[in-house]
């Protein structure tokens, strides 16, 4: 999905699995894969953060509190096969990761240059809204950062 990327040092394995290990003990964290034909597609993964939490103490300007007074899930990570972009298992994906959740918004980070803006444009047809900017770590991107109703 990354393989482009993977000489980058925020993209790099051992960057992900650092970031996987660390996500998948937080609270609230779920993790969906997505399967055709018995074979792996696709992926997300997120958590629920808090108003203090460091995904929103890094994001400026600082998020409403109508997004931070009640706990939020944060969608760390979906990606999808190549060959099954453009067919709607992203949004399975996604739609499955939120089934369960009753946070009354997601957020995501973004990187705005990622499939040529692609990826962003994907977002806002999902119903997600720019709020703000983040950097999670000097090897990352500037990000935007992105928010929708769960529902």
């Amino acid at each position: 999905m990354r393989a482009p990327l993977l000489h980058l040092p925020n993209y790099a394995v051992t960057a992900f699995g650092e970031r996987l290990d660390r996500h998948g003990a937080e609270p609230g964290f779920v993790a969906v894969l997505g399967y055709a034909d018995g074979h792996p597609v696709g992926y997300a993964y997120g958590n629920t953060i808090e108003r203090g939490d460091r995904y929103w103490q890094r994001t400026t300007p600082a998020p409403a509190d109508e997004y931070t007074e009640r706990p939020a899930v944060a969608l760390k990570e979906i990606g999808v096969r190549t060959a099954w972009r453009g067919t709607g298992t992203a949004s399975r994906i996604f739609d499955a990761f939120l089934a369960p959740r009753e946070e009354p918004y997601v957020t995501l980070m973004v990187n705005p240059e990622a499939g040529d803006g692609k990826v962003h444009a994907l977002y806002r047809s999902w119903g997600f809204e720019d709020i703000g900017q983040s950097q999670p770590s000097a090897a990352s991107p500037v990000l935007t950062v992105m928010v929708r109703a769960t529902r």
